[in-house]
């Protein structure tokens, strides 16, 4: 099994999948770790001058990531982790949520901060899914 987890430094999870620029991917046999590597995520991500709010539950009608530009972005950041099973992030918008999970793979959205505690807490299968908390 393969688990990708957004980053922009490997030591900590990007708190908005929009604004990451890695995906650390690991592999797991057997509940062991057995490989670890950083991928560029592809795609463009949001500039910091992109402002909105962090992670709090928008309006349906203010959910973004939606549309044919969007689509074509995420599916660029869908080839770099197409051997992935698993994407873990700290929240992203609801397009990339629907594409990355329509692409087939099972996507976790954490408020914990650190990759290897993130890592820890799912390879023990405690790692708690906050979709409603960290989709906007």
């Amino acid at each position: 099994m393969k688990v990708a987890i957004v980053t922009n430094d490997g030591q900590f999870v990007s708190q908005h999948f929009g604004r990451s620029k890695y995906y650390k991917v690991y592999t797991i046999e057997d509940n062991q770790i057995i490989n670890v590597e950083m991928r560029e995520r592809g795609g463009c991500h949001h500039s910091e001058s992109e402002k909105h709010s962090p992670h709090e539950p928008h309006e349906l009608k203010r959910h973004h990531g939606y549309g044919p530009e969007a689509k074509a972005k995420h599916v660029t950041m869908i080839k770099k982790i197409a051997d992935c099973d698993v994407l873990i992030a700290g929240g992203m918008g609801m397009g990339a949520y629907e594409n990355f999970k329509a692409a087939g793979l099972q996507v976790i959205l954490t408020d914990i901060v650190s990759t290897e505690e993130v890592i820890t807490a799912f390879n023990e299968g405690k790692l708690e899914d906050l979709f409603d908390e960290r989709t906007h």
